[in-house]
């Protein structure tokens, strides 16, 4: 099937139609230098010609291997995830108001909600967030209003795009953010304890850090509501395969980004944000949440419940005005752990903690190249390098190698410093050409 092109005195027509005078003015608005090249299209082709010279050009760019993370992760998602996700009755789903219509998207929501409190090991979860940015800011909005106080200590430990996101979240509320810089990538202990007093609403911190450093809250969970205030953890979804879970540290409030629970990359979203938190701060989570009842025959049913949106309330009671809570995302995450299980999720856990460590050990013996202090770590650690990271990464990214996340523009003092992910999907091969390439981008 082939497309006629359209006739001069049909894109005249069109021209007119729109109020311009001819193409030229119509791009006129757009920058020169945005503009494209040239818009001499070719002639109009079918969907299945197109597809296929657009996967041409794509192959031109070429393939690049990914050790990029923090935040977003390249996982393995299984088929059953886009198949099961992508079905009408989900994909086409908006908003499960009536209850009588929307049994199947409400029980969907209602087992996400079960899946992510048994991840985390809290009681309460709401039908999701936007991603793990909002979610972060979401619960320091909780732990203010829980605890009627008016101030945050921010571990700069955690993630530098969820920080700015609290801080944009809070910018215009009477609220005090103090940001505490990391010592060898985790939290400082001794900074905090001087800083912890009764103005405290919450101590936010992230496991695994953004330096890819693992740590126990356990004891910081007392020290901090010996003081009256919260403690808020964001957490890697994956790493809970092995990692303990924030509940059994004693974390109040726990939250995360989805996309490694079986969403795309894509670019960067979407995903999905997940918060849980003890029952007995359920009435101040954000969003909304989904609870089981019976019907008058005694029949299992499922309904929205403490809907604290501010289109569902007086705004002045509302806990958060999210209009979207990303609920085909979130499926996807539901579907993803049920496809995976309980000994999948902790067999994935091991596959990228273990390749994590053969890399480690694979570029510590790279030239030049040292591991700085702190924790056990994850799937994500720190490197140090002899030059400026952001120089070597933009040469490896060259090669065809995403080398990590250069921390200089983050952390003030860590210019020669970069953050390696390897999840399940990285090969010995691809660990090796690194290790090879990164040497070479060093001395060569």
């Amino acid at each position: 099937m082939s497309f006629t092109p359209h006739t001069p005195e049909e894109i005249r027509e069109m021209l007119a139609t729109i109020g311009v005078g001819s193409i030229g003015d119509l791009f006129r608005p757009i920058p020169k230098e945005l503009r494209a090249r040239s818009f001499d299209l070719p002639p109009g082709m079918s969907e299945f010609e197109m597809m296929a010279r657009l996967q041409e050009m794509a192959a031109r760019n070429g393939r690049v291997v990914p050790f990029v993370g923090g935040g977003y992760y390249d996982h393995v998602i299984p088929a059953a995830v886009d198949h099961l996700a992508g079905r009408s009755e989900f994909y086409t789903a908006y908003t499960p108001y009536q209850p009588e219509c929307s049994q199947g998207s409400l029980q969907a929501l209602f087992e996400y909600q079960t899946a992510i409190c048994r991840l985390t090991g809290l009681e309460a979860s709401n039908a999701s967030l936007y991603d793990g940015g909002t979610a972060l800011a979401e619960a320091a909005m909780m732990a203010l209003r829980v605890t009627g106080r008016g101030r945050i200590l921010l571990d700069g430990a955690v993630n530098p795009f969820h920080r700015a996101i609290v801080r944009t979240y809070l910018a215009n509320l009477p609220v005090e953010i103090v940001e505490l810089p990391p010592v060898n990538g985790m939290l400082d202990r001794q900074s905090l304890a001087g800083k912890l007093d009764d103005r405290c609403a919450a101590v936010m911190v992230q496991n695994p850090t953004f330096f890819g450093c693992v740590a126990d809250y356990s004891d910081l969970a007392a020290q901090v509501h010996k003081s009256g205030a919260l403690l808020v953890s964001a957490v890697y979804a994956v790493s809970l395969g092995l990692l303990k879970p924030p509940g059994d540290m004693g974390v109040d409030i726990a939250v995360g980004d989805g996309q490694s629970l079986g969403n795309h990359l894509s670019f960067g979203g979407p995903a999905f944000g997940f918060i849980t938190a003890k029952k007995q701060y359920i009435r101040n989570m954000p969003g909304r949440i989904v609870g089981e009842t019976v019907d008058r025959e005694g029949r299992r049913g499922f309904v929205l419940t403490l809907q604290a949106r501010e289109q569902h309330i007086k705004r002045h009671k509302a806990t958060s005005n999210i209009c979207s809570n990303q609920s085909l995302c979130a499926l996807r995450g539901l579907i993803f752990l049920a496809s995976l299980g309980k000994r999948g999720l902790v067999e994935l856990a091991r596959l990228n903690r273990d390749k994590a460590e053969y890399a480690k050990r694979a570029l510590a013996a790279v030239r030049g190249v040292t591991i700085p202090p702190g924790g056990p770590t994850f799937n994500e650690f720190t490197i140090r390098l002899p030059k400026r990271a952001d120089d070597v990464v933009a040469s490896l990214l060259q090669r065809g190698i995403a080398a990590g996340v250069p921390l200089g523009s983050y952390y003030p003092g860590e210019e020669n410093s970069v953050v390696v992910t390897v999840t399940e999907k990285r090969t010995k091969g691809e660990i090796a050409l690194l290790a090879r390439e990164l040497e070479g981008a060093l001395w060569n």
